[in-house]
């Protein structure tokens, strides 16, 4: 049996998993509506692999549109222990330069229309996001992303803006005042919810241009920013690839894996069943059926 399973979640231009075989598409209903598209699951090496693209097929949903609850629940259902979501992002530093990659260690979240938790309507778990990286892969995946020749920044701040408009000049240098490394619109709530389902997360982040608040931002055409992403985005098939073949069956040993313990705050008798039911792939391992004496676990 495999120990690990490794999800990808691809960002604008990374809409499919190279290198991915024995690819089988599974289409998936959650609790919380469906996925943005199908889920691509296979193999790279020793590793299975379950690939979605964050933006649907053509691209086609705003990043307030996206149903991250559904996204991430659903790698979960299939068994996902690690992942790992790419973003495309604009700089909010001078020495970041497009073409480079980061691997934020923070966030910042700047949005306001999306959930954020798993959780609530009956059942309450307060889980710390104080950092929201599991180190463990972060290092992994800059190994990865090196070894393939990319400049890789591994620590930074990543600011997730609402969208879909881009920063005004004023609230970009005010973002940078916040000490900000790159700005994006995605990986905030996948993050928070990775960490709800107990898995280890990273972001690839891969820089197109420099945000707004730099002097040649207005320079920079539109064709300009795809054929850096384009750049990017082979950087980034090969580190994920890498990072496949670098995790393989290796024993997770951070405490990702045991996030929901002892966060459950809800009196067991007062949760309703059906959530029970519905979030089992999230919480089975601490809450079973209360209808049965004894079925329930303790934390």
């Amino acid at each position: 049996m495999l120990q690990n399973i490794l999800g990808v979640i691809g960002g604008s231009g990374f809409y499919q998993m190279k290198g991915l075989d024995k690819v089988e598409p599974i289409e998936l209903q959650t609790p919380f509506g469906p996925p943005s598209d199908p889920f691509y699951q296979g193999r790279i090496g020793d590793i299975g692999v379950v690939f979605l693209a964050r933006h649907g097929r053509g691209h086609r949903l705003l990043p307030s549109e996206i149903n991250y609850r559904a996204n991430v629940f659903g790698m979960k259902r299939l068994g996902v222990t690690h992942l790992v979501s790419v973003s495309t992002a604009g700089s909010l530093k001078e020495e970041i330069h497009p073409g480079e990659l980061v691997i934020p260690d923070q966030f910042i979240d700047r949005t306001i229309k999306r959930p954020m938790t798993f959780f609530g309507d009956g059942l309450v778990a307060h889980v710390s996001i104080a950092d929201p990286v599991c180190a463990n892969l972060a290092s992994d995946l800059a190994v990865a992303a090196r070894a393939g020749g990319a400049v890789v920044h591994d620590r930074g701040t990543y600011l997730c803006m609402e969208g879909p408009q881009f920063s005004t000049r004023a609230e970009s240098n005010l973002f940078r005042s916040f000490g900000a490394s790159v700005i994006s619109m995605t990986a905030m709530q996948e993050a928070r919810l990775a960490r709800e389902a107990e898995m280890c997360y990273a972001a690839l982040v891969l820089v197109t241009d420099y945000d707004c608040w730099h002097d040649t931002a207005a320079a920079v055409d539109i064709g300009e920013i795809l054929r850096v992403m384009k750049l990017n985005v082979d950087k980034a098939q090969s580190a994920v690839s890498a990072l496949a073949h670098a995790l393989g069956n290796r024993a997770r040993t951070c405490r990702c894996q045991d996030a929901l313990k002892n966060t459950i705050i809800t009196d067991r008798a007062a949760i309703p069943q059906r959530l029970i039911d519905d979030l089992r792939p999230l919480i089975g391992k601490y809450l079973q059926d209360h209808r049965n004496p004894g079925a329930l676990k303790g934390q």
